[in-house]
């Protein structure tokens, strides 16, 4: 058998660094893999200036890393270093109103990332993707997780429209569950959250459905993914993908 597939998750929020593995509960009951957070870096916004010229450090010809390059692509370098058959993932929220700068959100993150793996050839073992509006958004599209955790119906059944095109899900969940908390909550929702039934309206879920689409072409890269229905399961050939994140 393989070594373990380890995908190592950049994040942005404090709920997530808890439990955003657990989003891929289903690829880990699917392929010898898990997922693990390596750090929160906290959200970065688009640059508003160009980057000043690399400084040297002193005595050598080396620059000096810039502070995303500290963040976010030297503990990536790290952790593929350290582990065979590893990829680095770094998962943003992309609210409504960055949804309109989403290119700009997103071209930060890979200068970093390559800033410091190309080097090592290791830019291709990396990627950025986001949840939009955020994480709470995909609790609207299988409501019998809400509810059970609940244990009351909060949601009457499942969101009729795109869940990536709810304002403001978290808000929207508070007002119908007066008691929710986004983090002690999460927890328990995320093991129920069925995936598939998630994504199976091919016409929704785009960004969601990128993710998906790319940790599933790692695995099966490195031959760790044993289900070969998987793809079909998540509606990779048939389904949306987002334009921004899907060429990674």
């Amino acid at each position: 058998m393989n070594s373990i597939c380890r995908f190592g998750l950049l994040v942005t929020g404090e709920g997530e660094e808890s439990f955003l593995p657990l989003l891929f509960r289903t690829l880990m009951a699917r392929a010898y893999c898990q997922f693990e957070v390596i750090r929160r870096i906290g959200q970065r916004s688009p640059r508003t200036s160009q980057r000043p010229n690399a400084l040297k450090m002193v005595g050598t010809s080396r620059r000096v890393p810039t502070r995303d390059e500290e963040d976010i692509g030297i503990p990536a370098l790290g952790f593929l270093r350290n582990h065979p058959n590893s990829f680095v993932l770094l998962v943003d929220d992309l609210e409504r109103d960055r949804l309109a700068i989403s290119r700009a959100v997103f071209d930060r993150y890979p200068a970093a990332l390559d800033g410091t793996l190309a080097a090592s050839g290791l830019q291709n073992r990396a990627a950025v993707h986001f949840l939009v509006n955020m994480l709470e958004a995909y609790y609207f599209a299988d409501s019998s997780a809400v509810n059970k955790v609940a244990g009351r119906q909060v949601l009457a059944a499942d969101h009729p429209a795109d869940v990536e095109q709810i304002g403001h899900p978290k808000n929207d969940l508070k007002r119908r569950w007066m008691a929710f908390d986004a983090k002690m909550h999460g927890d328990p929702i995320l093991r129920l959250l069925d995936i598939p039934h998630i994504l199976a309206r091919p016409d929704e879920c785009c960004w969601l459905r990128t993710i998906f689409a790319w940790c599933i072409g790692k695995l099966g890269a490195v031959d760790a993914l044993y289900d070969e229905t998987t793809g079909q399961e998540f509606c990779l050939d048939s389904g949306c993908q987002s334009a921004v994140t899907r060429g990674q």
